[in-house]
């Protein structure tokens, strides 16, 4: 998990786990980070965020994906393992707030 700098805001103390893709959702969690949440971008290695290949890039990196998930802490987790479920539900126990996107 990556390190982010301490905000201070209304919603400091609140834990988000963001399981979003594409833009809303992680535009949504991005405010809750930027008015002090704790918000976990989890990414699925084998379906990581769409906004990953969107350019324009900066050092290889999506600046888009950049921006929409600054000040957040970044988790790879494998849901289809039993450890990374394991984890996924330990992580759970802990938040206030899930973020995803169910496709059918």
């Amino acid at each position: 998990m990556s390190s982010r700098k301490p905000i201070t805001g209304p919603l400091q103390g609140i834990r988000v786990l963001d399981l979003t893709r594409l833009l809303p959702g992680p535009l949504g969690t991005m405010l809750m980070a930027d008015m002090g949440a704790e918000v976990i971008k989890i990414e699925d290695p084998n379906h990581p965020d769409y906004v990953r290949a969107f350019p324009p890039y900066l050092n290889g990196e999506s600046v888009n994906y950049l921006s929409f998930n600054r000040s957040k802490l970044s988790l790879t987790l494998d849901y289809q393992s039993e450890e990374g479920k394991n984890l996924f539900f330990d992580l759970v126990k802990t938040a206030d707030f899930v973020s995803s996107r169910i496709f059918g």
